[in-house]
């Protein structure tokens, strides 16, 4: 089973680029837009995006289940590992009869709140758009690794927010995911365990208190925040097990179900990778989670 789903994954930067349609995710003009060169594709990754975009991807299956996921790779928020933590996660997901999108957001060149407006954008596109995708409005989730998995927090936590907003007309749809899948997500945005180069991308080289706070999204869980399923390991370096703890804790006080899977072995950016223990069985403890909460069966 492995096997063949490794030769579906080595096909799929192929299918992201060239078949599966990428629709813009502001039509209308992307807000607070600005010449910033071309963008890059390289090794899989994007980077210097000024264009957003959501990649559809349909189930590969006969009888989708109605279940949409919204995929954010990471990259620091100054890149996209679209292939790996993007266009594999899609083909993984369209095997258990998952719609996703694979969204492009703009970084680093944009700063806060540019990508929490794209994240938000895109739950409400698909949102609004649930029949022509054929999957349920009330079940429309976000999933994230890495400083992707910040940007879902985000859109789990902020989704209210004002800076969430830019007038547009969609802004009167929810731009509330139903359900948060988070991999070695980047969360604090300060102390012992945040992640200076995310912080630094996202917010600047000296960002006000306030807004530190704010996008610190361990903070901003409350009890309207979506069941949550959190994926870490001890062995990752650059993104310290702490800020998975540290959103489940908050999670656990607000009251919002929530399931954490804390793997020993496994480094930042581990993807689907096989060889890794425990740790590479997480698709199966995440199809798990799924088919627990009901998102995998027929829905409506």
């Amino acid at each position: 089973m492995k096997k063949i789903l490794l030769a579906t994954i080595m096909t799929s930067l192929t299918a992201f680029a060239f078949a599966n349609p990428a629709l813009p995710l502001w039509p209308e003009g992307v807000p607070g837009a600005r010449a910033i060169g071309a963008e890059q594709l390289s090794d899989g990754r994007i980077s210097n995006v000024s264009e957003p975009t959501l990649t559809v991807f349909r189930p590969a299956v006969d009888r989708p289940n109605g279940t949409a996921v919204i995929i954010c790779p990471g990259g620091g928020y100054v890149r996209l590992s679209a292939e790996r933590e993007g266009a594999q996660y899609a083909n993984w997901l369209g095997t258990l009869g998952v719609t996703t999108f694979v969204l492009k957001y703009r970084m680093a060149e944009f700063g806060h709140p540019a990508p929490l407006q794209d994240v938000l954008r895109a739950v409400r596109m698909v949102r609004s758009r649930a029949k022509e995708f054929g999957v349920d409005p009330s079940r429309v989730g976000v999933m994230g690794s890495s400083a992707g998995g910040h940007l879902a927090a985000s859109a789990g936590t902020l989704f209210d927010h004002a800076a969430g907003r830019t007038g547009a007309a969609l802004d009167a749809i929810s731009g509330k995911p139903d359900f948060l899948m988070l991999l070695y997500p980047v969360i604090a945005m300060e102390g012992p365990a945040v992640h200076a180069g995310s912080r630094k991308a996202l917010l600047g080289s000296s960002p006000t208190a306030e807004t530190v706070q704010l996008m610190s999204v361990e903070r901003q869980v409350s009890a309207a925040t979506p069941p949550t399923l959190l994926i870490h390991t001890q062995e990752d370096q650059a993104v310290p097990v702490e800020n998975s703890i540290l959103f489940y804790q908050a999670l656990t006080r607000a009251k919002v179900p929530a399931e954490m899977y804390l793997f020993e072995h496994g480094g930042h950016g581990m993807g689907m990778k096989d060889g890794l223990g425990t740790a590479s069985e997480w698709p199966r403890r995440a199809e798990e989670w799924l088919r627990g909460r009901g998102l995998l069966s027929a829905g409506k």
